[in-house]
């Protein structure tokens, strides 16, 4: 299974996600601002894959700061938090990485400096370690959801390669093939940069899973015709009332299977729900370079002078979401608030 981040020899390597399937090529960042440049550009993209590369990152900036003391060392720092958290403003797990971080070096502040540096890095592979169990977990649950025969659709890449291993949205289509259930999965190609196309078809084709690729206005046209069985799909950020943004399209997707009448269900890990933002409409969208639109793999495809729009990601209401799979379990869109720090509750509102 291909990994998408790991720290080695004091670098953060980074497999270069823009050069698949056609090239496994490796980034080696010796500096954070390379890190930064590598999410920011799509180098590696996922909502944990980021939060992950965040946290390394941090470790890779502190490295090279020299301070007296805690307050020094954290007034030093601050520009390589801003500078990676400034990157990807729509997924909350670079924000939920640092924050992490910074806890930790607060709660060991008496610490000598040279201590403090060491312990982000182990944070940072911790995170990592934590996310790949996070991920079985997340295709436990999931798994239940996927009958002997279904065919799943899925969209964008919420796979191995974006996360610390193993996928969110795949997990469960990972876990029930484990479980000996005949599954085929429909990958959306996900336009513009082709993350289902490139990717998922990639990671599908990699473990065995039989599979076959569709243009994203495909699907609706499938569902009509009883094609698909369910849908299953990743999360950069779920607001507290169960509204959930992720990869432009998914909200067409969302809306097409609940005309049809077809299950649609979204894994997200508890660090990817923000509780601070009440709904989906709060959530800040990332508008990228219209270019991206206009060209694929750097060939113009549309007449020189045409403009685009460009949103990386749209807020599908929670109203269309039939549940969201969490490593807690798997729950109503509506009880996701109850999961803020009640841990009591969750056999009552589990599904």
């Amino acid at each position: 299974m291909l990994r998408a981040i790991e720290q080695k020899n004091g670098r953060v390597l980074i497999l270069d996600q823009s050069e698949l399937p056609h090239r496994i090529k490796d980034i080696k960042c010796a500096r954070w601002q390379e890190v930064a440049s590598s999410i920011k550009r799509l180098k590696i993209r996922g909502a944990p894959a980021i939060g992950i590369a965040a946290a390394m990152g941090l470790a890779l900036g502190a490295r090279s700061v020299k301070a007296s003391g805690f307050e020094d060392f954290m007034r030093k720092l601050a520009p390589v938090f801003e500078g990676i958290l400034s990157t990807r403003p729509t997924a909350v797990n670079i924000k939920w990485a640092l924050e992490r971080q910074k806890g930790l070096l607060t709660k060991e502040r008496e610490r000598p400096v040279s201590e403090l540096k060491e312990l982000l890095w182990k944070e940072a592979q911790k995170i990592l370690d934590e996310d790949i169990e996070v991920n079985k977990s997340i295709g436990r649950w999931g798994a239940k959801f996927i009958k002997d025969g279904d065919v799943v659709l899925t969209h964008c890449n919420a796979g191995a390669l974006a996360t610390g291993g193993y996928g969110t949205a795949t997990a469960p289509i990972f876990v029930a093939r484990e479980q000996g259930k005949r599954i085929h999965v429909v990958v959306g190609e996900t336009r513009p940069v082709l993350q289902g196309a490139r990717l998922t078809a990639l990671e599908m084709r990699e473990a065995g899973i039989p599979m076959t690729l569709i243009t994203d206005n495909c699907a609706g046209a499938l569902m009509r015709r009883g094609d698909i069985s369910l849908a299953i799909v990743g999360t950069d950020r779920t607001a507290r009332n169960g509204d959930v943004a992720n990869k432009i399209g998914t909200y067409t997707v969302a809306v097409l299977a609940k005309e049809n009448k077809i299950p649609f269900y979204v894994a997200a890990p508890m660090s990817s729900i923000d509780f601070s933002v009440p709904r989906g409409e709060f959530i800040p969208i990332e508008e990228r370079d219209s270019r991206e639109v206009c060209s694929i793999k750097g060939v113009r495809i549309a007449p020189k002078g045409v403009t685009a729009r460009n949103p990386a990601f749209d807020v599908t209401p929670a109203k269309y979401v039939t549940a969201i799979i969490t490593e807690l379990g798997a729950f109503r869109p509506g009880d996701i608030k109850k999961l803020n720090g009640k841990r009591a509750e969750l056999k009552k509102i589990r599904i």
